[in-house]
């Protein structure tokens, strides 16, 4: 994977796990174009179709917490490849499902198994100098970015001409061409930790427990995404109701235009390393305030409003995409050789609050109407800037006032080298349930790191 002599990667390489990324993370994201296809299909109500999308987000959810960490144990190349072959066998039986409830069922194992694209930017970050993890996090959100918006221009168009089972079936076969391309470009190399699977599944909540910094990135991501989801799921029941009449295509219009967005992120990336991630997750969060204003000119109707919805939806996606950016490399910068458990901690408490904002707001439309999921938008936004302001951005990696965590493998700077592994420095005052080794009856309390460090 490092394809150069100083051990980085190149240009090139960066380009392919980008479009990996958004070539994969796009299964969580086009059943949000076809939901209405799916109702009609099924003989089932638009909120019931719904439970569609939640279920994806909620899986994805639940992989990142429980499949994710593992990037810190087993061999990239073999996890991916494992994990794109799964994700290809939920496709195709969400693809032939006979019934809402099995199309449900198959829609939470593709989420469960879709974290391919978190496990190879964890797994990236590592490879390249510090003053280009920035760049290189907003290039690969990029492509994630792009498949994200492209994936309802996917199923909106391959739904309406061929039916809703047809975006399943055609990503089944590219999950699987995905697996054969990315053969020779992941490491084959098993990662240093030594930590069991339950050790590794655990670390996650003690991160959080132990990082304020982690805990602030999540809460203002996690906002973010709940009002992103929101719009974008209920986004397709707006267009294609009574309000404006247009098919599920419209919806793919919209995101095509939207995808421009990911051209803006690796300017994003490269201003997190000059300016450090506070500033520019503050503006992302007023981008998706300034958003859900422009959004509600959609209620004017006619091509005024289509060119509001437009226009907020794009600005929505360049502010949650730029906070992803912002609030992603602070957290990889925490502790580099635990990126997959810090990734998991994070993304899990992320796409919780995008799984919850898709349950909401088809819900806020359905007893509101638009002006609600605008409402509910511009009241995740500014949750998210009064957290700002009252727990502030800038406490950078080492700014916590707990001990460091080991990463299982090597003590951090304020560990003695006898810290068993998997012992989490800022709770070796407790039992630990039995998951780490004992430390000869008795646990010592260790000092919190050295200096801290803006973010």
């Amino acid at each position: 994977m490092a394809d150069r002599p100083d051990g980085t990667l190149s240009p090139r390489t960066i380009f392919l796990l980008a479009l990996s990324c958004g070539v994969s993370v796009a299964n969580i994201y086009f059943p949000q174009a076809i939901s209405p296809l799916i109702a009609d299909g099924l003989h089932v109500s638009d909120a019931q179709a719904a439970r569609v999308v939640t279920a994806n987000q909620a899986g994805y959810a639940v992989g990142i917490f429980l499949l994710v960490p593992l990037g810190d144990r087993i061999a990239t190349r073999r996890l991916v490849g494992t994990l794109l072959g799964l994700v290809s066998a939920g496709l195709l039986v969400a693809g032939t499902a006979p019934s809402l409830p099995v199309l449900v069922a198959a829609s939470a194992l593709v989420g469960v198994t879709t974290v391919v694209p978190q496990i190879i930017i964890a797994t990236s970050v590592g490879l390249v100098p510090e003053a280009r993890r920035g760049a290189v996090t907003g290039t690969l959100l990029s492509g994630l970015l792009g498949g994200i918006l492209l994936a309802r221009t996917f199923g909106g168009a391959l739904g309406t001409w061929l039916g809703w089972r047809a975006p399943y079936l055609v990503a089944a076969a590219l999950m699987l061409a995905l697996a054969a391309a990315l053969t020779g470009v992941l490491p084959t190399a098993r990662p240093a930790s030594r930590q069991r699977y339950p050790a590794l599944v655990a670390a996650a909540p003690r991160l959080l427990r132990a990082e304020p910094a982690l805990r602030r990135s999540c809460l203002f991501q996690s906002a973010a995404l709940a009002g992103f989801s929101a719009a974008w799921t209920s986004l397709t029941l707006y267009l294609t109701s009574s309000a404006y009449g247009l098919g599920t295509v419209s919806v793919g219009v919209i995101a095509l235009v939207g995808a421009a967005s990911m051209l803006v992120t690796p300017r994003v990336g490269r201003l997190v390393d000059r300016r450090g991630p506070g500033v520019v997750s503050v503006a992302a969060m007023g981008g998706s305030l300034a958003a859900a204003a422009l959004l509600l000119t959609g209620c004017l109707g006619g091509a005024l409003g289509l060119i509001g919805l437009t226009a907020g939806m794009l600005l929505l996606d360049v502010a949650v995409q730029s906070g992803q950016v912002a609030n992603q490399s602070r957290v990889f910068a925490l502790a580099p050789a635990m990126r997959s458990r810090l990734n998991t901690a994070y993304m899990s408490c992320v796409f919780l609050g995008g799984s919850a904002g898709s349950w909401l707001g088809v819900t806020a439309y359905d007893q509101l109407g638009w002006p609600g999921v605008c409402l509910l938008l511009a009241g995740s936004a500014t949750l998210a800037l009064l957290a700002a302001a009252t727990l502030g951005t800038t406490a950078g990696p080492r700014a916590s006032k707990h001990p460091r965590v080991s990463d299982g493998c090597h003590p951090t700077p304020a560990e003695p080298a006898w810290l068993p592994d998997s012992v989490p420095a800022a709770d070796v005052d407790d039992r630990l349930d039995g998951q780490v080794h004992r430390l000869d009856g008795q646990v010592h309390r260790l000092a919190p790191t050295g200096r801290e460090r803006p973010g």
